[in-house]
């Protein structure tokens, strides 16, 4: 087997459990005409054992690990991982709709699946993985039976590995728009063409969060996407809730979701910027009890950060002029660059520049299907808070 020796400086994560190996931290590959994609044994450079895993010369991250032990990358290895992935989803009581699989938080770098009931959704985001993938499906069809699987391998990360874009089934196929239940309510799910892997279930534990603090309220969501949140809080008692999305077929979505569940007399979706429309109803002097921001990530680089800091601040400036005095703001970032300390200095710039007080409810991070290594600062990237808003 091809081995891989570290430079005596290498940075602390990689020795602290972090799987990914940088080419600038590498000192030699024994085999300069490796394949990408080959497995391959990674060593310190006092030449201890490291960790196996597989290399791509192509890719910044020349190396992702597997196991820390020397045990063999096989068929079985996977199927082992997907049913301690799947043990740990029952263990913490996600059994219906979950993560199964989080990349590096599941010691599985750059695999997703997300399991919707009995259909699954892979994402193979590197080159390594990619060559598993007979593997990972075989492991699915022993373990669950599933009635389909779709492949959602339309990433442009994937470039980044010399691999192409590509989604379609990988099972027999099947229709990819199918219902799924959370929290007593009812949703539409396009696996095919639904943004990431069809629906974002890293926030279903975050939106049980908001049912007591919109009871009887008027509601506002901006960014709504399918509706999830809003949805929810017409379930929990809202007076009425508005939800706006510059997608013309995200906002068609969110009120036949609204429909499924009875609830598209309380709850209403329009397409339109949301950026504009805040701005617009700030002059306007519109109110409301709740007010509710779910942006998409504002930048995916180092270098956008400051842009992604001020677009936070603005949008939460604009939400928290919008909420009445002692209303709540319910807010979240999925930028895993902005870490959660600096999400929260962001908000407290808003709250002082909009001269409000706030007072935090609660502060959490992705539900706990996509569980936090610490360490590893791309398994706790979703901050989602709530805060109760009052004139200064």
């Amino acid at each position: 087997m091809t081995k891989v020796f570290l430079k005596k400086k290498i940075a602390p994560r990689v020795a602290n459990g972090h799987p990914w190996i940088f080419a600038n931290e590498v000192e030699k590959v024994t085999d300069a005409a490796v394949e990408p994609g080959a497995i391959v044994d990674v060593y310190y450079h006092d030449e201890k054992f490291c960790g196996r895993g597989y290399i791509n010369p192509k890719s910044q991250i020349l190396v992702r690990l597997l196991t820390r032990k020397k045990e063999a990358i096989d068929e079985q290895f996977f199927h082992n991982r997907i049913l301690q992935a799947w043990q740990y989803r029952q263990r913490t009581g996600y059994t219906e709709n979950c993560r199964l699989v989080f990349g590096e938080a599941d010691e599985m770098p750059a695999l997703i699946i997300d399991k919707f009931n009995d259909y699954f959704v892979i994402q193979t985001l590197s080159l390594g993985m990619d060559n598993w993938k007979p593997a990972i499906i075989a492991a699915l069809q022993r373990i669950f039976e599933p009635k389909g699987i779709y492949e959602r391998n339309d990433v442009p990360v994937r470039e980044l590995e010399g691999l192409q874009q590509q989604k379609g089934f990988l099972s027999e196929p099947f229709d990819p728009k199918i219902i799924i239940n959370e929290n007593g309510l009812r949703f539409h799910v396009d696996l095919e063409n639904g943004q990431k892997t069809g629906y974002f279930l890293d926030q279903q534990d975050n939106r049980r969060a908001i049912q007591h603090i919109v009871k009887g309220a008027e509601v506002l969501g901006a960014f709504t996407y399918t509706g999830t949140f809003e949805i929810h809080a017409a379930h929990y008692g809202a007076k009425s809730v508005l939800g706006l999305d510059i997608s013309e077929n995200a906002v068609a979505q969110a009120n036949r979701n609204a429909a499924l569940n009875g609830l598209d007399q309380i709850c209403r979706f329009e397409a339109v910027n949301a950026f504009d429309v805040l701005k617009q109803w700030v002059k306007d002097g519109r109110q409301y009890d709740v007010v509710m921001l779910d942006p998409p990530a504002f930048t995916k680089s180092r270098e956008n950060i400051q842009k992604a800091i001020t677009g936070y601040k603005e949008i939460n400036l604009r939400g928290m002029k919008l909420v009445r005095n002692g209303g709540f703001l319910v807010t979240s970032s999925c930028t895993n660059l902005v870490h959660p300390e600096l999400f929260l200095q962001t908000i407290d710039m808003a709250a002082k520049d909009a001269r409000k007080r706030i007072r935090q409810v609660t502060f959490q991070a992705q539900a706990s299907d996509h569980p936090i290594i610490w360490g590893m600062d791309n398994t706790n990237y979703l901050k989602f808070l709530i805060v109760e808003v009052c004139d200064r």
